[in-house]
């Protein structure tokens, strides 16, 4: 069993937001495999798809992100998900729109919702896919930029980031994460 967690904060104003890009990633990864509709437990709202590859469970922390970690734990210990057995897609200010790193391990990097995953899991050692939304400017602020809708100019480049994230955790779906990210980093 595979658990892909998309962070991101509930409620509609925040649907569209920077800060939401995992959370699009998981509506776009539902959208595509007809997913049943979404079952709420432990701050969350997730769905168990059965794969050819086996069953994926995809999940949204309701927690607000900088307690993500409070679901997404709880949620593992449920299911017996292992720590090598999930991705975490969400933003980062320090990728250029339009990038990805995926990585198998790394700190937090200032994310607050990745602090509390890794908080709540006891380690750093998992997957995750990095999308990169680039920094404010105009002396903008990062609460404000983070929390704010993706520009008109912006939008393309966004919605095919989410695209190429959806099919990385596809391919993980039949890959080892290396590979995957071998192929995808950078793109």
């Amino acid at each position: 069993m595979k658990m892909i967690v998309g962070l991101g904060n509930p409620g509609k104003q925040y649907e569209h937001t920077r800060h939401n890009i995992g959370f699009l990633v998981i509506d776009e990864l539902a959208r595509r495999w007809d997913a049943p509709p979404a079952q709420s437990k432990f701050n969350g709202a997730y769905s168990v798809i059965h794969r050819p590859e086996g069953k994926v469970i995809l999940v949204k922390p309701l927690t607000y992100m900088n307690l993500s970690g409070e679901c997404v734990g709880p949620l593992m210990d449920y299911y017996g998900v292992e720590d090598d057995e999930i991705v975490v897609l969400y933003d980062d200010l320090d990728l250029a729109p339009g990038k990805l790193r995926l990585r198998q391990k790394g700190s937090a990097g200032g994310h607050n919702g990745m602090k509390s995953l890794i908080a709540h899991m006891g380690t750093d050692q998992f997957n995750r896919i990095r999308i990169g939304i680039g920094r404010p400017t105009g002396g903008m602020k990062v609460p404000d930029y983070v929390l704010s809708n993706f520009g008109k100019e912006e939008i393309p480049v966004m919605e095919d980031m989410i695209k190429k994230s959806a099919d990385a955790c596809e391919a993980w779906l039949k890959a080892p994460f290396l590979e995957v990210m071998n192929d995808y980093n950078g793109s």
